[in-house]
């Protein structure tokens, strides 16, 4: 298994998924994982040590493991499939070790609240994570986005195709002084 730990918490603006990025602790590979808004609040809730007055579900079942006398041990990301991957959490109680099957979302929280290792599975990590881009060689062309890092290139705006806008703007008469320009009475 290989160790990761947590890089960020990213969100996309354009949906409601979060992002949390996974980095090989002795590595240069990084595995993305996609997860809802809830879980990514209670991972971040967790790493950023928030105050909370009243337990979190994750802050609940860390609790609960400690009645019980169970102790996590550490989480895994063990397999992915059909884009989904699938985590244990593994638990100590009186000598055995005992797995629990996790979202890896929900085993993430879990673990950052328990300060336990997060391992992933070699073979997930070999089909799922991205090396971040160094400067890419001109015969770099032809490799593959998987051989690369997923993230697109920026795209440069010719000054010609923002002209139309430019232009749009400087014809708006926007003197708001003048008064036809004020807006209308809602209660007309």
């Amino acid at each position: 298994m290989i160790e990761v730990i947590i890089d960020s918490v990213r969100v996309n603006l354009m949906s409601p998924s979060r992002l949390v990025v996974l980095r090989e602790a002795r590595g240069e590979r990084y595995l993305p994982i996609w997860v809802g808004p809830y879980e990514a609040e209670a991972i971040t809730v967790a790493l950023q040590e928030v105050e909370v007055s009243r337990p979190l579900t994750h802050d609940l079942i860390r609790n609960m493991l400690t009645t019980f006398n169970a102790r996590i041990v550490r989480i895994e990301i063990v397999n992915l499939r059909e884009n989904t991957f699938y985590g244990n959490i593994v638990l100590e109680q009186n000598g055995r070790e005992i797995n629990i099957d996790s979202r890896p979302s929900d085993a993430i929280a879990l673990a950052v609240r328990a300060h336990v290792p997060i391992l992933v599975n070699p073979d997930v990590m070999a089909e799922a994570s991205i090396v971040p881009e160094k400067d890419i060689p001109e015969g770099a062309a032809g490799q593959t986005s998987r051989e690369r890092s997923a993230v697109p290139p920026p795209v440069e705006e010719s000054s010609e195709r923002l002209d139309v806008f430019k232009n749009f703007l400087d014809k708006l008469d926007l003197d708001l002084d003048k008064p036809d320009a004020s807006p209308p009475d809602p209660k007309a």
